[in-house]
């Protein structure tokens, strides 16, 4: 049985690090962590959507929301430092991820799209680099 947060003192897990990247599928992320929460930031959006392709079978059997839900875990996926996606203890999924069929991962749109705008400034910025 899984405890409620009222009955909790210490979480069941805790993760501290400071310096930790990985990779999968080709794609680099690095990994920081403030106790119950995981921050893994991807590059670019061109990483996040490689990494979202090559996953293969139902993405379900990939991320372990037990494991997660017991040890008070969440894990915050970030594309250029604007969270795109929460899955885990903390995740609270919405109309948006009813809809598209992934009811345990929060997903969060205008995180996609401001990472994605911010993506296109800086190849505007290094092509004005480039020219000058």
């Amino acid at each position: 049985m899984i405890p409620t947060d009222s009955e909790r003192t210490t979480p069941a897990l805790s993760v501290t690090t400071d310096d930790l990247t990985v990779s999968a599928y080709g794609v680099e992320a690095d990994v920081r962590a403030t106790g119950e929460r995981l921050f893994v930031e991807l590059r670019t959006v061109r990483d996040a959507v490689r990494l979202l392709r090559s996953i293969d079978g139902d993405p379900e059997t990939l991320i372990p929301h037990r494991f997660l839900d017991e040890t008070d875990l969440t894990v915050e996926v970030r594309v250029r430092r604007r969270t795109v996606a929460s899955v885990g203890a903390r995740a609270t999924p919405g109309a948006v991820s009813q809809r598209i069929g992934e009811g345990t991962v929060e997903l969060r749109p205008l995180g996609a799209v401001s990472a994605l705008v911010d993506g296109v400034r800086s190849l505007r910025g290094a092509g004005r680099r480039l020219l000058q």
